[in-house]
């Protein structure tokens, strides 16, 4: 399975990656003990590679960590930094749901291409 990123706006800091099957975990997911996730240097980006994930339904959430600290920064309520999920829903107010960015894996092929957001 594989996740391409586009729409970064800088090459700074960290993407991190995070696939999940539980919409309980969804769009955070560090932990859902199941869940597959990376961190790559924002330069490396375009297409991060997941092995080994089942066949099933899954969402996943992306984040450009543009400073480094492993979250997401927010002011006021608003992301600082960049977003995406996978099938690229609308986000009006907050994260989408798990069956707005469900996408089916089938025996280890799937891939997704996800457009990162930025509100400020």
């Amino acid at each position: 399975m594989s996740v391409s990123v586009s729409g970064l706006r800088n090459m700074k800091g960290n993407v991190l990656v995070c696939v999940t099957a539980n919409p309980k975990f969804f769009p955070n997911c560090s932990k859902d003990p199941n869940s597959h996730r990376a961190r790559v240097a924002a330069r490396n980006s375009s297409t991060i590679r997941f092995d080994g994930v089942a066949p099933g339904t899954y969402a996943a959430s992306l984040m450009h960590d543009e400073n480094g600290n492993d979250k997401l920064d927010m002011a006021i309520m608003i992301p600082r930094e960049g977003f995406g999920f996978s099938r690229n829903p609308a986000v009006v107010t907050g994260p989408p749901k798990f069956k707005s960015a469900a996408f089916v894996v089938s025996a280890g092929t799937a891939s997704q291409s996800v457009k990162m957001k930025y509100m400020l």
